[in-house]
């Protein structure tokens, strides 16, 4: 059994919004640090930002808030899963019951707001119905919680999870099997949305099934690739620059990163991930050299070399990390 006091992690996040956009539909969050106390929690949702959307926005930041809420109630009860049928009980809340408690939360959060935002009550309009509230609300959602025994993730509606192993291989475990059409997608707004929640349950109870990256973005990055293996490609990309030039390096780059793959999607692009703390704090390698002897030069790095892409224009100025 892996002892639960030898993991920590450490986290990185960015926002941009898209090109041409008046505002950032995304939103973010992350919390804990991955102990059996104090969970570690990921998310994001991307509003889906139409008109027939307006306040999406809001619908994106209740979901990231709700669910924070939810899971890290979920990742401290994950601390007795190793306990006589308690893996069973759990892995039945995860797979059933968290996405109606998800969607349920949600909800009444949306329809709180309206209740407290009515447009309507002025105009002399008719009152909508529940349906009609909750689609100016409309939203998707990719969460992960990870303690000391259990990796879990939720997601409705597009967006990508992608979970790096112990070998270095790259897996996205909630990928649906077909891709949405267009501009499609489900979402929290949706008629009994909780069946669309995809779930994945990864107990770990061996050294070799920790991971040691978890990455979740909107689907602003997958879009900018020609390639649908490109969002694979740029976490392969991204884990291995983490090993090379630390986590202080890639945090840094992060922002150009995503306001690369923005310029091409032309979305609102928005990353946030976790990696373990002893493999963020691996030093860099240093070049060999002789006693005396200058080491070789190594050229500027491109500020905008973006994992998986062909670099292109000089990059904007760093926007600062959105505050969650």
């Amino acid at each position: 059994m892996v002892t639960a006091l030898v993991r920590r992690w450490a986290t990185l996040a960015e926002s941009i919004q898209g090109t041409g956009k008046r505002q950032n539909q995304d939103w973010y969050a992350f919390s804990g640090t991955g102990s059996s106390a104090d969970p570690l929690v990921l998310a994001v949702a991307d509003g889906h930002g139409s008109a027939a959307h307006a306040r999406s926005a809001l619908g994106a930041r209740f979901a990231v808030d709700r669910f924070v809420a939810l899971a890290t109630e979920f990742g401290r009860a994950a601390d007795a899963c190793h306990e006589p049928g308690g893996l069973a009980r759990l892995m039945n809340y995860a797979r059933n019951d968290m996405p109606r408690a998800l969607v349920q939360s949600w909800r009444e959060a949306a329809l709180g707001h309206w209740a407290r935002h009515r447009p309507v009550a002025d105009l002399g309009l008719p009152e909508p119905g529940p349906d009609e509230k909750l689609t100016l609300y409309g939203t998707t959602l990719i969460g992960a919680v990870v303690t000391p025994w259990l990796l879990t993730a939720w997601q409705i509606g597009d967006g990508d999870l992608a979970v790096v192993g112990h070998d270095g291989s790259v897996e996205r475990p909630l990928a649906p099997a077909e891709d949405d059409l267009g501009d499609e997608t489900e979402s929290l707004c949706g008629p009994q949305a909780w069946r669309s929640v995809r779930t994945h349950w990864a107990p770990v109870f061996e050294e070799a099934r920790i991971p040691r990256l978890v990455v979740l973005s909107t689907d602003g990055l997958s879009k900018s690739f020609a390639s649908g293996d490109g969002f694979t490609e740029f976490v392969g990309d991204m884990d291995e620059r983490l090993a090379t030039e630390g986590f202080e390096g890639v945090r840094d780059a992060l922002p150009d990163w995503l306001r690369h793959a923005s310029r091409y999607s032309g979305d609102d692009t928005t990353l946030t991930a976790a990696l373990l703390h002893s493999y963020a704090a691996r030093p860099q390698p240093k070049p060999d050299t002789e006693a005396g002897a200058e080491p070789d030069a190594v050229p500027d790095a491109e500020p905008d070399s973006t994992p998986g892409t062909d670099p292109g224009t000089e990059p904007e100025p760093k926007k600062k990390t959105k505050e969650t």
